[in-house]
């Protein structure tokens, strides 16, 4: 059994890194491609061709914009590293969460200073209503993906051991969507 959830981990971690990996250095992986590609023995094919319908020069390549995905954890869940005003910071994406919450310890690590008295806003969470502080996070980053003035909310450690990145950050992405078990972001 541990064995399986060690080799089941370690998927996890490779599948999670390949996006990575493959936005940090495409033209990496194109070369791979190509390279096994041209390994194969040459199959000959007789293609007819009517060069009238061939254009001038190749078109344009759509950009593709900046993805990023995030691999499910063994509980279901998106976590993933982000930078919050430069800082990296674990986090959990929550769809179901309206606004990004962070804890008053990541509040100061980046950045944020705050009193008591900021403290005045009342927010329905889970485990109840709390006292929570409106800030506004300069930047937001996961991956390529960076989207500046993300409104957030703060709470105190006690009731919130997790920062959660919900949809005052999502919604701002051209789209986002869960498929084959990991999320897809779209900027």
């Amino acid at each position: 059994m541990l064995r399986n959830l060690i080799i089941l981990g370690m998927l996890a971690v490779a599948s999670a890194s390949f996006p990575i990996l493959y936005q940090s250095n495409p033209q990496m992986l194109d070369g791979l491609l190509k390279s096994a590609v041209g390994t194969r023995p040459a199959v000959e094919t007789q293609t007819d061709l009517n060069l009238a319908t061939v254009p001038d020069r190749p078109a344009t390549p759509r950009p593709l914009g900046r993805k990023v995905v995030v691999a499910a954890d063994v509980r279901g869940h998106f976590t993933s590293a982000f930078r919050l005003n430069g800082r990296t910071v674990d986090g959990m994406i929550d769809t179901g969460a309206t606004l990004v919450a962070i804890n008053s310890s990541t509040a100061r690590r980046i950045g944020i200073s705050l009193n008591v008295s900021d403290f005045k806003h009342e927010v329905n969470t889970a485990n109840g209503a709390i006292r929570a502080a409106l800030v506004t996070i300069d930047r937001l980053q996961i991956g390529k993906i960076t989207v500046d003035g993300v409104q957030a909310v703060v709470l105190d450690d006690k009731a919130l051991r997790t920062n959660l990145i919900g949809l005052s950050f999502l919604q701002r992405l051209e789209k986002y969507q869960v498929e084959n078990g990991a999320l897809l972001l779209v900027q």
